[in-house]
């Protein structure tokens, strides 16, 4: 496979009770809420629709969310990939962003640090880390993590700094397709939902 057929699919996990409220969610690990099962298995008809038949590297995080997110989506032989967890929140686990602001201002994890978390170069080289494995990989491959640390790992596939990751959504269940035109880096598909029945 040349390097512009290669092509990574990030999914997000879908709906978490706490990914509903807006609370930031790393280490905690809690389940799909049953519109996020529905959310996940239509996520994978997207990815179907998407990929061409043919072998794949899967790699989920180790957090039950996600994992069951591939389940669901009908991903065959996921392995467990520390590299793809959450953006550690650190004491700001479990809040949102509005109770954060309370007492820092204008705060994002983007913008400001997590007390007890991981830093944004904390975060980069993860990211690098892991887009060296994919990289290596002699398939397409897919990813299914989290909202923060997907977008930054989108950020660092284009060269660019882990806090530019703010500039890419990414919703439960979303779908980004990254691949390369011409040796460059693109991002070819950006947050695409997952397909529903109507």
């Amino acid at each position: 496979m040349t390097p512009d057929e290669h092509r990574v699919y990030v999914l997000r996990h879908a709906t978490t009770e706490w990914s509903s409220s807006g609370r930031h969610t790393s280490r905690t690990d809690i389940p799909l809420t049953a519109e996020g099962e529905l959310r996940a298995r239509q996520a994978g008809q997207t990815l179907t629709a998407l990929r061409p038949a043919g072998p794949v590297l899967v790699l989920a995080s180790p957090r039950r969310r996600a994992r069951r997110t591939a389940e669901l989506a009908g991903l065959p032989d996921v392995a467990v990939e520390p590299l793809l967890a959450e953006w550690d929140y650190g004491e700001y686990e479990g809040m949102t962003t509005e109770q954060i602001r309370d007492s820092v201002p204008d705060w994002t994890v983007w913008t400001h640090p997590c007390p007890g978390g991981e830093s944004a170069s904390e975060v980069a080289a993860r990211a690098d880390k892991l887009l060296d494995r994919v990289r290596e990989a002699a398939s397409d491959v897919v990813l299914v993590g989290h909202g923060h640390f997907s977008r930054a790992l989108i950020a660092r596939w284009l060269g660019l700094p882990v806090t530019a990751g703010v500039h890419f959504a990414l919703d439960p269940a979303g779908i980004a397709v990254l691949g390369h035109e011409r040796g460059a880096p693109q991002v070819v598909r950006s947050n695409m939902p997952p397909w529903q029945q109507g």
